[in-house]
């Protein structure tokens, strides 16, 4: 059996369904640092149209009322969902909260960012069953690939539901968190499957199982960095709401000690970042896969940092918060891509990496 091409579609198809996650996830950070989520208050249409209006003129008629009741049935669908997994009380809150009927007023540079980002997850959508079709070659290769594929793509259909509930609903702040876990796990799945494409095997480690143990911790360090951060910015929305919006410089002050927890893991994060680096560099040569992927992970480190400060110092600027929440996901996924390749791993034409 040919194999040649099959391994090559589905290796072309998950790169670039890989980069268009981390494109999703920069423009899902843009959507939520300008409050963009109900910029296009239906689904799949926006306004009703396939290509939503640009002025207040083409808005259907009673577009509000339509909207805040779809809205509220929604909430309620969500509602009983809940109370089937035992959450009766948060099903209450939300059955109670008043706030979903308050409309959005019509703003066409939310509505085009929304517009833009539904456009990248449906095109994200397209390429994560492109890679489900071409992993079915892999059947009597792995089968992991092909299970791996397939529960991604079932893994993006529940995140699609768990966004529109995001914006959905002011009450179910920890969604915000397991939304963006998700979108970890889903890239994650993606990378784990194109190394799998590109190598037979995940054998012996490759590497002293210090130089694993520390690149594992510091995978760790970052996921929970990233949790930390989310629920820094759900604070964040907490407290911009009770400020209606206004008075900016006061925001980081009333995340409280769950910003504190943010920023001090940050050094913890960079400082076994250094000993990695050196770890790294000490132990494999300047043009292997592992140093490049380290200084790729430092820099964003760095980068990463810098974001931190203007956020910190500068009132929360929109750019620096969509830049921050990508800069973060590129620190995870080549953490975890140097993680897979700490193993001795033979590729496809049967030459050690």
């Amino acid at each position: 059996m040919n194999t040649a091409a099959p391994n090559k579609r589905f290796q072309k198809t998950g790169l670039i369904t890989i980069v268009l996650l981390f494109v999703l996830i920069l423009a899902g950070g843009v959507v939520r640092s300008s409050g963009s989520g109900m910029g296009c208050p239906d689904w799949p249409k926006c306004f009703g149209r396939y290509i939503p209006p640009t002025s207040s003129a083409d808005l259907p008629k009673d577009y509000k009322q339509t909207y805040v009741e779809k809205r509220l049935a929604k909430n309620q669908r969500f509602a009983k969902t809940l109370d089937v997994f035992g959450y009766s009380e948060l099903a209450r809150r939300i059955r109670e909260d008043r706030s979903i009927l308050v409309p959005e007023e019509f703003n066409a540079g939310k509505t085009w960012t929304e517009y833009i980002n539904r456009l990248i997850g449906a095109i994200s959508g397209i390429f994560l069953l492109l890679s489900a079709v071409y992993s079915l070659g892999y059947w009597k290769i792995d089968k992991k690939i092909t299970l791996l594929s397939i529960f991604n793509l079932i893994l993006v259909v529940f995140q699609a539901w768990l966004g529109s509930i995001v914006v959905s609903t002011n009450l179910v702040a920890w969604i915000v968190t397991v939304h963006m876990l998700l979108a970890l796990a889903i890239l994650a799945i993606c990378i784990y499957t194109y190394h799998l494409a590109r190598v037979y095997g995940n054998g012996k480690l490759n590497t002293s199982p210090v130089i694993y143990i520390v690149t594992l911790a510091a995978l760790v360090l970052s996921v929970l960095q990233i949790t930390f951060g989310t629920e820094v910015r759900e604070k964040i929305d907490a407290v911009a709401a009770h400020f209606q919006g206004g008075y900016r410089s006061n925001w980081i002050k009333g995340a409280g000690e769950i910003f504190t927890h943010h920023r001090d893991m940050s050094i913890l994060i960079f400082l076994i970042n250094v000993v990695l680096y050196a770890l790294i560099r000490k132990k494999f040569n300047r043009h292997s896969i592992h140093q490049q992927l380290m200084s790729f992970n430092f820099l964003m480190i760095m980068l990463q940092i810098v974001t931190g400060i203007l956020l910190s110092y500068s009132a929360l600027p929109p750019v620096a918060q969509a830049a921050h929440i990508l800069l973060a996901s590129l620190i995870f996924g080549a953490q975890f891509y140097l993680l897979l390749n700490l193993h001795q791993s033979v590729n496809v034409r049967g030459v050690s990496k």
